[in-house]
This record gives C-alpha cells, sequence and structure tokens, in this order.
C-alpha cells in the first residue's frame, strides 16, 4: 500500500494535488505589505475592502476572472498563506484570490462595478469555495517569491521589487548579495533598487520629503532608481560607492539637498510646484548636466525653468553654437517646404523678411568680431 505524503490532506488527495490543503475563501485574506500594493496604500491602515478594490482597479484582475470563470481554479496555482494575527494572509496570489472573490460576491462586483464580470453557475461556484493553499512563512518564501517576481516570469515594476528587496534585507538580515545569489538576478540591479529606496525612506524618516506630498498620483520611482547612477546627481547628494548596502546612504550634511532633488524629480503638492523632470527621457539627464554646474543649481533653484538652468550649465559658447545649429537646421526645414507650405501670404513674407535681417547683422557681428579692428570694413546694414 503506497504511503501517504507528508502533508497531505483528504482534499488534496483526491484533487491529484499533494501537499496542498484547502481553506474557505472567506477565511483567505489579502496581504497589506504585498509589494505590489504598497504604492497606492501610501500606508494607510487598509481594510480587506479596499485591498479588493486596489487589486481589481490596478491589477488586471479581470483576466484571471474570466479565466477562472472559463476553466474553473488551477490546483497546480495554490495560494502561498501564513497566519498572523490568528488569519491567515496570502502572501502569493493576491489577484488569484480576488478574481474568485468577484465571482462569488455579487455585492462586490456592484460595489466595485465590476459588472462585466460573467455570472458564474452554481456548480461553478461551489467548486471555488475552497481553494488550494500552501502555508509557508514570509521568511521561508522569500527565495521563491523573489525568483518569481524580481527576475522570473511574472516581474514585478521596479518599487515592488525594491520594497521586496528591502523587506528581506532589512527584516530577515539577508545580505544582498545573498538575494541577488538566491533569486537569479545581478548583484548590481540589486543593490540598485536598495539603496533607492533607503534614500526615499532616509528623506521621509528625516521629514525632509512625503511621497504622498508629490505632485503627480503615479510615483515614479525609476526616476530616483537611475538618477542615482548618474555622476552629477550622486555628487549632488554626496551619495558614496560603499553606501550600496547602508540604511542612510545620504550624508546627514546633504539632507537639505535630498530635499532638493525629491521635490525637483517628485514635486510638491502642498507648494503647488510640480516637479522639473516630467519624463526620464531625456530631462532626467538634463538635471543630471545642470547639477554639475553651480551656477545652473543656482538658477534651477531660483525657480528656472530646467531647459533655461541647463543652458547655465552648458555656457554661453555651447548654447550659441547648437542655437546656430537649430536655426539652420529650421530654415533648411522652411526651404524644403516652400513650394507647398507658402501661398504668398503677406505676413509670412514679413516674417521672412525680419529672419533674413536678423541673420545678416547676426553674420556681420561675427565678421567684426573675428577681425581685428583695424582692418574692420564699414559696416553694411540689411536695408541697403
Amino acid at each position: 500500500m503506497q504511503k501517504r505524503r507528508p502533508q497531505e490532506t483528504p482534499e488534496a488527495r483526491e484533487s491529484g494535488a499533494p501537499g496542498y490543503e484547502r481553506v474557505r475563501v472567506g477565511d483567505l485574506h489579502f496581504d497589506r505589505k504585498n509589494p505590489r500594493l504598497v504604492e497606492y496604500l501610501e500606508g494607510e491602515e487598509a481594510s480587506q475592502e479596499r485591498l479588493l478594490e486596489v487589486l481589481w482597479e490596478n491589477m488586471a484582475v479581470d483576466e484571471i476572472a474570466m479565466s477562472i470563470a472559463a476553466s474553473g481554479y488551477f490546483d497546480h496555482e495554490p495560494l502561498f498563506v501564513l497566519e498572523e494575527e490568528k488569519t491567515l494572509v496570502v502572501i502569493e496570489g493576491n489577484r488569484r484570490l480576488a478574481a474568485v472573490k468577484l465571482l462569488l460576491d455579487k455585492d462586490a462586483r456592484e460595489r466595485l462595478r465590476a459588472t462585466d464580470l460573467p455570472k458564474i453557475s452554481a456548480t461553478r461556484a461551489r467548486s471555488l469555495e475552497l481553494l488550494p493553499v500552501i502555508r509557508t512563512t514570509r521568511k521561508g518564501a522569500w527565495q521563491y517569491l523573489g525568483f518569481k517576481h524580481v527576475n522570473g516570469p511574472a516581474r514585478w515594476d521596479a518599487y515592488a521589487k525594491a520594497q521586496y528587496i528591502a523587506r528581506v534585507r532589512n527584516d530577515f538580515e539577508i545580505s544582498l548579495n545573498e538575494i541577488a545569489r538566491q533569486i537569479g538576478d545581478k548583484h548590481r540591479t540589486v543593490q540598485r533598487l536598495y539603496r533607492a529606496l533607503m534614500v526615499i525612506e532616509q528623506a521621509e524618516n528625516a521629514k525632509v520629503f512625503r511621497r504622498d506630498d508629490r505632485y503627480k498620483r503615479h510615483f515614479s520611482f525609476s526616476h530616483l532608481y537611475t538618477g542615482l547612477d548618474y555622476d552629477g546627481i550622486a555628487e549632488f547628494i554626496d551619495l558614496r560607492s560603499e553606501s550600496h548596502e547602508s540604511r542612510k546612504p545620504v550624508p546627514e550634511k546633504r539632507l537639505k539637498e535630498l530635499s532638493e532633488l525629491c521635490t525637483w524629480l517628485y514635486g510638491d503638492k502642498s507648494r503647488d510646484l510640480p516637479p522639473v523632470v516630467e519624463t526620464q527621457n531625456p530631462d532626467l539627464r538634463r538635471l543630471n548636466e545642470v547639477l554639475r554646474e553651480k551656477k545652473a543649481t543656482a538658477a534651477l533653484r531660483a525657480g528656472l525653468p530646467l531647459l533655461l538652468a541647463l543652458d547655465v550649465s552648458y555656457g554661453d559658447e555651447r548654447v550659441f553654437r547648437d542655437a546656430l545649429i537649430r536655426a539652420k537646421e529650421a530654415l533648411q526645414k522652411a526651404r524644403a517646404t516652400l513650394s507647398t507650405g507658402f501661398q504668398g501670404e503677406d505676413d509670412l513674407l514679413r516674417l521672412g523678411d525680419d529672419v533674413y535681417k536678423l541673420a545678416l547683422d547676426l553674420v556681420q557681428e561675427m565678421e567684426l568680431k573675428k577681425t581685428p579692428r583695424r582692418l574692420r570694413p564699414v559696416r553694411r546694414t540689411a536695408n541697403e
């Protein structure tokens, strides 16, 4: 007679899924610490109803619900659960749990306006009342979850990855090198994600920045994650290479600069200040160039737009050269479209004449500056 496998329940044996336990849906709770949910909760002590709402609105739960409604729940995808405060918390499979709860709960569908989800039969509903789960602990499951979501087939975004790595590093005291090795990711990537999150948390703990006071709803974590590798930004807050594993990467003396950097990246809603970095490309590199030059940084601090502060960082010679190149390109484009773009309009003719006069004056000034004073000819004007 074949021996029964360890931890195998009668329900699991009947389903052909060894090691699984079946638990009622109503006894399963969403995980408030889920790295993907943290961004949307902003530190609030969210109820289970609120967590279901966040999952539905942001995590494409409808796709999973449609699949489960059509084919049922696949037992080879058990939920990973742990017991916290006498409740079973799902630490892997929150989207699947949300899909099942919505399929079984008409009131929840109406509350969330999930009315497009299909109605399931009574037979299908009964099959979803008990779900396969595996009991574990956060520390016991971190390698599996890290591989799956940080470097595996169901990857989280950079912010969720950073949250997860920081929890493993700080709560379980696992080195970043070991985390990278266990989840099959590059050590450098794990370091960068951890460092960026520690920089943000340091700013909040020092009360020089608040994530929930940013100008835009979406938290563009990748701006900081990427920007900290740029020399101008790193030097501005005195970020050292040895700071990768520190929980306070920025020296105390640079907290003011850290506050400024966070404001330029994310804005300040309470002061109605939009971020100067509108898009990561090219604004983040522009900010880096500005922070490399003291005069340009002073211009940004004075409230000048990023592009004007960038001109200051370039110096007059580069600004002049770039302006001439852009003017030439614009005139070449105008010349190429003359036959179809100009139909004899008087205002365009006057504008062209203004451009001609301005260009002539500019060239003559350049010639005068280049030619020794004693050899300079009598200056002509565009009206001659």
